[in-house]
């Protein structure tokens, strides 16, 4: 079973090759990666030596190197994690990385698999951010064919590449199956993403900031049970079908900061709340029936165990943590994208 990984040295690619093979003596995987400044091969030091993982730097966005490298390898399946992610990035440094990476990149891929007869399926990883923001006073949850909203630039370019999938299965029938996502938490998790993000700010003696009121509430899943449910999607997950994946957690984001404080044992004085960005959307809930009515799946891990072994996950890796700010450069976007706003205050 051989496995093209597009994107495997973010947070969650790199925990799903890890998955699949634990989980699959006999699959093989390549991990095509661009290694921008999320991309990190140290996520995977643990099986670098493992003769079923191999490495090749590459662009998604760069047709011909994909198309060799496809070539060359013949997989059976791929699962497209390679994606510019993050939010603020897409509203304040611009979005035509997220255009050639979620929309570009996601087009060659469909025009290869539409080439190749020997790929039996092409995963596309999206996230619940296409279907717009919930009322913080509903009961709604983004269903699979919930229409899409998207408020900001990352959202609009992850649901441009998922309407491609789609028109792809439509007319040509290429095997392509999507899932969209709810937020995730675990380990090699960038730091930019709010949970490592706060807890590195804790380690730093430095204030939690929080966007507007803190009220924006996010669906929480582990990485390893979104691990479990693309693996399913993968082998089983029915063509031209989309699968939404959630752990009905909803928790908001001055609740997330509360259990960080709580973990330090500071008080909610280390709370700044910050101008609140531009477009932010104030809440997604995911209605996960479909995939456990169809793959059987269900999440595994609980919120009140895994999230302090997050936390304390990050306070092991040191070592990790020193190497991602060094390499990068990038450690508090958050305070660097905001940094010249005057709309800063703390309130109760």
């Amino acid at each position: 079973m051989k496995i093209f990984v597009a994107g495997g040295a973010g947070f969650i690619g790199s925990n799903f090759i890890r998955y699949i093979l634990k989980k699959h003596k006999n699959a093989r995987i390549l991990n095509y990666d661009k290694l921008t400044y999320s991309g990190n091969l140290d996520n995977l030091k643990d099986i670098i030596k493992d003769k079923r993982y191999d490495f090749v730097k590459g662009d998604i966005a760069d047709k011909k190197r994909l198309e060799k490298t496809i070539k060359d390898f013949r997989p059976d399946y791929i699962i497209n994690f390679a994606a510019e992610t993050h939010v603020d990035r897409s509203i304040h440094v611009g979005a035509k990385e997220f255009i050639d990476t979620n929309i570009v990149g996601v087009f060659n891929f469909l025009e290869l698999a539409k080439a190749n007869p020997k790929i039996k399926k092409y995963l596309q990883v999206s996230t619940d951010e296409v279907y717009g923001s919930l009322n913080l006073n509903s009961k709604n949850k983004f269903r699979e064919d919930t229409a899409f909203a998207p408020n900001v630039p990352y959202a609009a370019t992850k649901a441009g590449g998922d309407m491609l999938c789609r028109a792809y299965y439509r007319t040509f029938k290429t095997p392509v199956v999507i899932t969209h996502c709810s937020n995730n938490y675990g380990p090699y998790q960038y730091p930019e993403k709010l949970i490592p993000f706060l807890i590195l700010r804790m380690l730093e003696n430095k204030k939690l900031p929080i966007y507007g009121d803190g009220k924006n509430v996010r669906d929480w899943i582990y990485v390893l049970d979104h691990c479990e449910a693309l693996r399913l999607c993968l082998l089983k997950g029915r063509l031209g079908e989309v699968y939404n994946i959630g752990a009905d957690n909803e928790i908001n984001n001055l609740q997330i900061a509360d259990l960080i404080l709580k973990y330090f044992n500071r008080g909610k004085e280390w709370i700044e709340f910050v101008f609140d960005r531009p477009g932010h959307d104030r809440r997604y809930a995911i209605n996960d029936s479909k995939i456990k009515k169809e793959l059987g799946w269900k999440p595994r891990y609980n919120f009140k165990k895994a999230f302090p072994e997050t936390i304390k996950w990050y306070l092991d890796n040191k070592k990790w943590v020193d190497d991602v700010r060094r390499k990068t450069g990038v450690f508090n976007p958050h305070i660097e994208l905001w940094k010249g706003h005057k709309n800063i205050k703390n309130r109760k």
